[in-house]
């Protein structure tokens, strides 16, 4: 069984994730695995991807193998994608599956972004793995790799896989109608358009115009497709601890004090092979250099979406997940599938709204989950990750449960009662009359003030 492994780590041989190949090379002498170092070596595939199409032609399995990066694959990664696609890679038939190590934050959104795109290719997949970044290390995940081969294995003689879909939903985008500029346009908010458009996004460009006129501030642009990125982010945490990019291109203090100091952001894009497209995502990654410090936590932000995006689910949970995690009011996300204009005046209006009253919301498992993966990470890695561990102190994201002694003696007493039969008969209903006496003495006090 010939399986090309996709490497999409910058590191190349040096990635934690390709390991797990090594591993499954040396118990499995039956598969050949050919691996294509696509993330280290992305620059050099850009100008010849002939090598490479020849490799992947040629194999039964396509397996990608990366780091979990900003909710997704590494722009590296993504930017492979998209040339597979350009270069009319024939892999249709073909097995697909991947291979990814992270903490588990939103690994789940980078598995679906790589299925998606394998489907769209013609191939058939296959679930992947998705490891802890010592799982191997452990017997614990050396078995669970070797079951996964195991399974991939059999799932290709049986023909148990996902097939491509027969025919995709259409999309026919709505032109922007023009939209009067408001009288006034105040200049004591910093409201900031970010986006890559290129001239050949659409309605893109019509659709930044309309917004800047429907907003009642003044708003400046920043066009990242112009912002001469080195390139992508390489993982190499050095950030952790000097706050600075590895890269001489200046991208940090550019972030810090043109992109941050805004008061509220409007991300801009068209979609792209399920996603924002790889020159965003290498964007979205070099904001690594904040560590995992939400640094903009309570700005409002919204989105202006060209494409399909009803039918992007996954890229859906990205961006509300993004904002959640980020502490970010998200004001909504406007897109060109049909009523474009009204949706952009919506979209002017909640942002509006958002900036004068300082409207906040109540983060959902998006964003608690996502935040105590992230406490539970820095707190363990606080020796090297020094700014982020500092920022968690001061911000008092160590909520630990095992803190709250006195809830836990509590519970341990509820737990009591409710293993007892006969005190639960003599109690009646006065367990719940004493969960909601917090509640009723709240109210009392609130209709006696008034």
């Amino acid at each position: 069984m010939k399986i090309t492994v996709v490497n999409g780590s910058p590191k190349g041989k040096y990635s934690i994730t390709l390991q797990t190949i090594r591993y499954l090379e040396i118990v499995n002498k039956d598969c050949e695995f050919t691996v294509i170092d696509a993330g280290q070596k992305i620059k050099s595939y850009e100008k010849d991807f002939s090598g490479a199409k020849s490799i992947l032609e040629e194999c039964d399995i396509v397996l990608f193998s990366y780091p979990v990066y900003t909710f997704l694959a590494p722009s590296q990664l993504h930017r492979f994608v998209e040339l597979m696609k350009e270069n009319e890679v024939n892999v249709k038939g073909k097995i697909a599956t991947q291979i990814t190590t992270s903490k588990h934050f939103y690994d789940v959104t980078a598995h679906k972004y790589i299925e998606e795109n394998s489907l769209d290719m013609g191939m058939n997949y296959v679930r992947g793995l998705s490891a802890d970044m010592e799982d191997l290390l452990t017997e614990k995940g050396r078995k669970e790799a070797e079951m996964f081969l195991e399974r991939l294995l059999f799932s290709v003689k049986e023909n148990i896989f996902v097939a491509p879909k027969k025919s995709a939903n259409s999309y026919t985008p709505v032109g922007v109608a023009p939209i009067e500029a408001c009288n006034e346009q105040r200049e004591d908010k910093d409201v900031l358009i970010i986006t890559d458009e290129n001239g050949k996004s659409g309605n893109l460009g019509d659709m930044i115009s309309a917004f800047r006129s429907a907003l009642p501030y003044k708003t400046r642009v920043v066009n990242i497709s112009d912002y001469p990125l080195s390139g992508g982010c390489l993982g190499c945490f050095r950030c952790a601890v000097s706050e600075k990019c590895v890269y001489k291109d200046g991208f940090d203090s550019f972030l810090r004090n043109d992109i941050q100091r805004a008061d509220a952001i409007i991300y801009a894009f068209k979609v792209s092979d399920h996603s924002m497209g790889s020159r965003f995502k290498m964007y979205d990654d070099r904001n690594f250099c904040n560590g995992h410090r939400t640094v903009t936590v309570g700005m409002p932000v919204g989105y202006l979406v060209s494409g399909n995006y009803s039918n992007e689910n996954n890229l859906k949970t990205v961006i509300e997940a993004r904002c959640e995690t980020g502490g970010n009011f998200l004001c909504g996300v406007a897109t060109d599938e049909y009523d474009t204009s009204e949706q952009i005046k919506m979209l002017a209006k909640n942002l509006d709204f958002a900036l004068e009253t300082k409207h906040r919301a109540p983060q959902s498992f998006y964003g608690v989950g996502g935040m105590k993966i992230f406490r539970d990470l820095i707190y363990q890695m606080r020796g090297m990750m020094r700014a982020d561990h500092k920022f968690y102190k001061k911000q008092g994201i160590y909520d630990f449960p095992q803190k709250k002694k006195l809830t836990s003696m509590k519970m341990y007493l509820v737990g009591v009662l409710l293993s007892n039969e006969k005190i639960l008969s003599k109690m009646g209903n006065k367990m719940n009359e004493g969960m909601i006496a917090p509640y009723n003495k709240m109210f009392e006090k609130m209709n006696k003030s008034k």
